[in-house]
């Protein structure tokens, strides 16, 4: 985090995220300019009301000039109202499409990545470090620049008013933008260390708020609790840390004003008692010093503000900068229908030392069901994420229809092979929305005719607001059978050509998966199927069957051929129970 950004690099994002707001920035800077003229005019005004209260019996140009002031200070105000209502809706555009572009490249990300991060880190970078960025890119140039241009503006009235206190301003400020930047650099790494601890509490918090009822029900409460504690023990001396950063660079505008100040007196007391300037003069001098106090605290407080974007910045630029190791191809295509599967020698594991899959070798015909048997472990789910390209192998190839997984899109790949699995996720929304992922081409028919082909009609039905009807996040108020066939029903509506069933109905009693027997015989028309499954009466329909023992094939050929065959392994599982055999 000590590493120092080039300027290049703020240009840049400056750049990208605010291209398309040029009128915008435009009329930011046209409010900010004005507001600049408006503090410029005001001292002037009250140096004129004092000096003709001193010289002139007639109150007429008091008047006036109390008028003009009233005038200038309204339309000051409305000035920097309309600059800070525009100033944030830049901020606001340009972190949207940020974050938008963050949230896509993490979901880009290979799963070794995912498997890396909390969903919680990953959250709060996406959201809390670009947070951070907000006013870097709603004003922090304009604003900086307008900022130095009104301590310009006014250094050089203090120049027209005499080279003496023109000159010993400018010192002035020169020495308080230098000391500024000065303290700025040591409190830079604790907002850092900030970022990062915060990344860290809130993975450690989403990943126990999503677990929350495993941890109750294995007593584990006090532990997390403990954790919780001990990372915010943690957390505090970093907080204190950034803290005095930030109070020192307080501490050090505060001191730098009255030095200001005290610097302003002293000449203008000399000065007035030479007779060199008149009291109005004195005052507007003084005015000025005054004044300058705000440009140089929101300069300081753009600092502040950029150290934070400084740590934010680097954080989403290393996340950026991540690749994934799962790459598109040059896009062969697939055919329609039915898809062919073979697995070509391959070998793979998820850690660089441990091996899952060793030589695995095996043709799957299009159209054809098969079911894969295994205990936990033996690699079965390792197969299903091989064929949707979560992973690739270490070597040898996943080919569907002779076309290796590798020369494919990943969105071609994707929207050809469908995965249910028994951990169903239903996200807040309508269900046509958690059925079709926001796909407008899916007619509401073809959602109402598969519902009723899994045996949901009756469900639907009773949905006061039919396909509108809203979904709880996680599946509240669905039973897990209801949940489990509306996984089903999303895989079936996306017509893939492979359709994979990891477990698929294990949590489906016996009444739910009866339904879903008749269902699968008639929606797995046309489509190749692989089912992964610890029950035999959930492969009774495989044409073939696979045998899985350490990421090894023990056995893999026609189920009719290998039951008749009193010497295979799915033979024996047959005659005692493949419960008892996969224990």
């Amino acid at each position: 985090m000590n590493r120092k950004i080039p300027v290049a690099e703020y240009i840049g994002l400056l750049k990208n995220y605010l291209n398309t707001q040029r009128k915008s920035i435009t009329w930011l800077s046209i409010l900010l300019i004005g507001g600049i003229v408006m503090q410029l005019i005001n001292p002037q005004i009250i140096r004129y009301f004092i000096d003709t209260a001193q010289t002139r019996d007639s109150t007429a140009p008091l008047v006036y000039a109390a008028l003009l002031f009233i005038g200038v200070s309204l339309v000051h105000q409305g000035l920097t109202v309309a600059a800070t209502y525009i100033g944030e809706n830049i901020g606001w555009i340009a972190t949207n499409k940020l974050r938008g572009d963050v949230a896509a490249h993490c979901m880009k990300l290979d799963m070794s990545f995912h498997k890396a991060h909390t969903s919680g880190a990953i959250i709060e970078r996406v959201d809390g470090d670009i947070n951070n960025l907000a006013n870097f890119f709603s004003n922090f140039v304009v604003s900086l620049l307008s900022n130095l241009l009104l301590v310009i503006g006014m250094l050089v009235l203090l120049f027209l008013e005499g080279w003496v206190i023109g000159v010993s301003m400018t010192l002035f400020v020169i020495f308080a933008i230098y000391l500024i930047q000065y303290i700025r650099q040591f409190a830079v790494p604790h907002w850092g260390n900030m970022r990062q601890m915060s990344s860290k509490f809130y993975g450690f918090l989403g990943e126990h708020l999503e677990g929350t009822e495993d941890t109750r029900a294995n007593g584990a409460s006090n532990y997390v609790m403990y954790r919780f504690y001990m990372m915010m023990k943690e957390w505090l001396p970093l907080r204190v840390k950034a803290f005095l950063g930030w109070a020192a660079m307080w501490v050090t505008t505060l001191v730098i004003f009255t030095i200001g100040n005290a610097v302003a007196f002293g000449l203008s007391a000399i000065l007035y008692k030479q007779g060199s300037i008149t009291i109005g003069t004195v005052y507007m001098i003084f005015y000025y010093t005054e004044l300058m106090a705000k440009p140089i605290e929101k300069i300081r407080t753009q600092m502040e503000d950029l150290q934070k974007a400084d740590a934010s910045i680097i954080r989403v630029r290393e996340l950026l900068e991540t690749e994934s190791a799962i790459k598109d191809g040059i896009g062969l295509p697939l055919p329609e229908g039915a898809l062919s599967v073979t697995f070509d020698q391959v070998e793979f594991g998820y850690e660089a030392d441990i091996t899952t899959l060793h030589n695995l070798s095996l043709h799957l015909e299009r159209g054809k069901v098969l079911g894969v048997l295994g205990r936990t472990g033996s690699g079965k789910t390792t197969l299903a994420r091989l064929l949707l390209r979560f992973y690739d192998p270490r070597t040898g190839s996943v080919l569907m229809e002779g076309v290796d997984l590798r020369d494919m899109t990943l969105k071609e790949l994707r929207s050809r092979v469908g995965l249910v699995t028994q951990n169903i996720e239903i996200f807040q929304g309508s269900v046509r929305d958690n059925l079709t992922f926001f796909d407008n081409a899916i007619k509401d028919k073809d959602i109402i005719h598969v519902l009723e082909e899994l045996g949901l009609g009756n469900w639907f039905h009773s949905l006061a607001a039919g396909l509108d009807s809203l979904l709880e996040s996680g599946g509240g108020g669905l039973s897990a059978g209801e949940a489990q066939l509306l996984s089903f029903a999303r895989v079936f509506l996306s017509d893939p050509g492979l359709v994979i069933l990891d477990e698929a109905s294990s949590r489906l009693d016996p009444a739910t998966e009866h339904h879903i027997e008749k269902a699968i015989n008639r929606l797995l028309v046309n489509r190749t199927c692989i089912i992964i499954a610890h029950r035999l009466a959930t492969i009774g329909r495989s044409d073939k069957i696979l045998v899985l023992e350490q990421g090894r094939i023990i056995e893999f050929g026609d189920r009719s051929v290998l039951a008749a065959d009193s010497s295979s392994r799915y033979s024996h599982m047959l005659q005692v129970g493949m419960e008892e055999m996969l224990s």
